[in-house]
């Protein structure tokens, strides 16, 4: 079964609660607390907040090299995912982070999405393969989102889910809007949607995402 992820993207730490409670009941089954959109997170705060959220999330921390808007240091983005991990049910940290870093998060005892972004293009597929390889020797789940530049640069997404398990592959922006309804169908453990501000391009939102998945898939 796939699931449908909300992002929260939220200056406001204050409302986060608020805005989850909302993406719930629209119909997500697991949050994204988006720690790099949040105005001054300290370690204490992320605690309090992921222990009030009392639902499945996503704990991202994403860097400014893959879209994110975090603006501290290396250090402290590392340690704020690390203070969001006992809660999570998931920790989401980029592969190209530094290694000391990225070995933090591999160990501590939370599921780990580990993942790729590149908003330039999409590579082959023999390199985003290469690329899921190295991922899932660290997490339980692996994550591709590229950006198409052609129709033809999605079906690499589609063949890319066609072989993998624990896979989330996303071909962003218009030209891979539909990838994000059809990669479930292969099978994809999550999927994401909007609730109001989408934390990537070409994301639908909740309600629409859950009416396609449940019109396309197969019953069983």
């Amino acid at each position: 079964m796939t699931l449908i992820c909300a992002p929260i993207i939220e200056k406001n730490m204050e409302k986060i609660p608020e805005i989850a409670t909302e993406y719930i009941e629209r119909g997500a089954d697991i949050l994204e607390l988006r720690i790099d959109a949040m105005k001054d997170p300290s370690k204490a705060k992320i605690r309090e907040l992921a222990s009030n959220i009392q639902y499945p999330f996503i704990a991202t921390n994403r860097s400014p090299d893959e879209g994110g808007l975090f603006k501290g240091s290396e250090k402290e983005r590392i340690e704020l995912l690390v203070a969001a991990a006992e809660e999570a049910e998931y920790i989401d940290i980029e592969l190209q982070t530094k290694k000391e870093e990225l070995k933090k998060i591999i160990e501590l005892p939370v599921k780990k999405i580990i993942s790729y972004h590149n908003f330039h293009e999409t590579p082959t597929l023999e390199r985003l393969s290469r690329i899921v390889v190295e991922e899932k020797k660290m997490g339980e789940i692996a994550k591709i989102a590229v950006m198409p530049k052609t129709i033809k640069d999605t079906l690499t997404i589609l063949e890319l889910s066609s072989r993998e398990d624990d896979l989330i592959a996303i071909s962003m922006g218009e030209l891979g809007k539909y990838t994000r309804i059809i990669t479930p169908l292969f099978g994809s453990p999550i999927t994401y949607a909007t609730g109001g501000k989408p934390s990537a391009p070409g994301q639908l939102e909740i309600e629409k995402t859950r009416l396609i998945l449940k019109e396309l898939k197969p019953k069983e």
